[in-house]
């Protein structure tokens, strides 16, 4: 069954681009949708038959490929990775239909998204080291193109950064799964028939290190976040939904699942570290969100601090912050995708993302009515206004981190309080204030325009109120993942880092 969820992607990409008559922008878009409607229907099929009582990996496919590299084609799907599957296939299904007809060189653009998809989703089924490297490297051709291709102004330079960061960040992910299989002495790369138990804990703070750096950058947290602006910004609206909706989630879980799981010990010793990080990160994406005055660069920074609170969670390691960790994921990707694709509506139909310049949206006449109502919930669902999924999401992570890092959480309590600042002016100046009289007549939102914000804001409010239907998916597998790591209280840290001492 998970096969599948890889090759119809594939198929899709085949499909358009090989199809045998010209084929019209709107016809290839159809089929684009068709397929992505295809990958989501599937992915429901899955979810009927999902064991929510069960904590360890469903739906398993094992077939050796290479195995004397210790390659394995093993599949498996769990509590972690089931509802980033479902975000992955409902976005790409936004970013398909969010883009319109107008897309240029269609023959080449779906089959690049279908890529994307097929990268993301092996990488979160994967149960091999090396295939998920596979899987990994798979999308970051694809979004360079996308974004070198089809992006803003300055398009190349955004591309060119994330392929030279990302690769890097590749890199150093191989070069630690290499080590933790050699030097545990392990025939095979696969997750289950790994321990670094056996590893010395020097050993295993330098092989956890070089993980954190790597799905760091993915992140991506600070001070390796430099591509992210520049890419966000330069990106289509479509493309940034997939870049800060779900391909940074490969950084987070990335870290759950290699670093958390497979160095438990070594995990609460650096989990102080990377609470410290995770704040840092929240405090500098929402000052520097506040200082924007490009509203797309706004939303940008603010995905820095929201991606710290997961860091913040993970470091807990707590059963309440790790199912706080996965319902912020889901939370951000859903919220960061209504407000790109809001403000791509607001930059095509103004033509300008300058605070300094839109102003009077709200109007019900010669504005943009809707789209600011639109604009104003994404902001309510990304400062945590109760009723909204971003709310709960928040709240799991604050009450399940807050007894291991009390300071660190109330840190991102404040900075919470920062994120309702920047969206507070963001929202005061676009939405209200008066119409330049001269100026604004605004071409009209189109119904089929409004469908994508409409759906998603619809998600964001459902899982607000009934949480339980996110959370119910994931609580059995995080519960079992933190059951070998011991919270990270001082005593314990002076006695682990004693380790060291001569």
């Amino acid at each position: 069954m998970l096969s599948l969820l890889i090759g119809l992607p594939l198929l899709g990409a085949a499909l358009i681009g090989f199809w045998p008559s010209k084929g019209s922008p709107t016809q290839l878009r159809n089929i684009a949708l068709a397929v992505a409607l295809g990958i989501l229907a599937w992915t429901v099929a899955i979810a009927t038959q999902f064991d929510l009582a069960s904590p360890g990996m469903q739906f398993q496919e094992n077939l050796p490929w290479i195995p004397q590299l210790g390659l394995n084609y093993k599949l498996g799907i769990d509590g972690l990775s089931f509802p980033l599957l479902a975000l992955s296939a409902f976005l790409t299904c936004i970013a398909i239909y969010g883009r319109g007809e107008t897309v240029e060189r269609p023959r080449l653009y779906y089959p690049l998204i279908f890529l994307v998809n097929a990268g993301i989703t092996g990488a979160f089924i994967a149960q091999n080291l090396l295939l998920f490297v596979l899987f990994y490297e798979l999308e970051l051709i694809p979004i360079y193109l996308l974004i070198g291709i089809w992006g803003g102004q300055k398009r190349g330079y955004a591309a060119m950064k994330f392929l030279i960061y990302t690769a890097l960040s590749g890199i150093l992910i191989l070069a630690g799964f290499l080590g933790i299989a050699w030097l545990s002495g392990s025939s095979s790369f696969d997750i289950g028939a790994i321990s670094t138990q056996n590893l010395s804990l020097t050993t295993q703070l330098i092989l956890l290190s070089i993980l954190v750096v790597g799905f760091g950058i993915k992140i991506p947290l600070v001070p390796l976040h430099t591509w992210l602006p520049d890419a966000y910004v330069e990106a289509s609206p479509s493309v940034a939904i997939l870049l800060g909706g779900i391909v940074s989630k490969l950084g987070t879980y990335g870290l759950i699942r290699f670093g958390l799981q497979l160095f438990p010990e070594t995990w609460s010793l650096v989990g102080p570290v990377l609470a410290i990080v995770g704040v840092v990160s929240v405090m500098y994406g929402a000052f520097s969100a506040i200082a924007q005055k490009d509203i797309k660069r706004m939303v940008a920074y603010s995905s820095i601090g929201h991606m710290g609170y997961i860091l913040v969670a993970a470091a807990a390691g707590t059963p309440l912050s790790l199912l706080g960790a996965v319902t912020q994921m889901v939370s951000h990707g859903l919220i960061l995708a209504i407000l790109f694709y809001i403000v791509g509506i607001i930059e095509l139909k103004i033509g300008t993302r300058e605070l300094d310049v839109l102003n009077g949206l709200m109007n019900p006449n010669r504005g943009l009515p809707l789209t600011s109502a639109f604009l104003i919930l994404g902001g309510m669902a990304s400062a945590g206004i109760p009723g909204l999924v971003g709310f709960i999401a928040e709240f799991m992570v604050f009450q399940g981190s807050f007894s291991v890092f009390p300071v660190q959480t109330l840190l991102c309590i404040i900075a919470s309080g920062l994120t309702a600042v920047y969206f507070a002016i963001l929202i005061n100046r676009t939405c209200f204030g008066k119409l330049d009289n001269q100026l604004a007549y605004y071409p009209k939102v189109l119904a089929v325009e409004r469908v994508p914000a409409l759906v998603l804001a619809v998600t964001i409010f459902i899982l607000g109120i009934q949480p339980a239907w996110l959370v119910r998916w994931s609580e059995p597998t995080t519960t079992a993942m933190v059951a070998n790591i011991t919270p990270s209280h001082p005593a314990q840290i002076a006695q682990k880092v004693n380790y060291f001492a001569p």
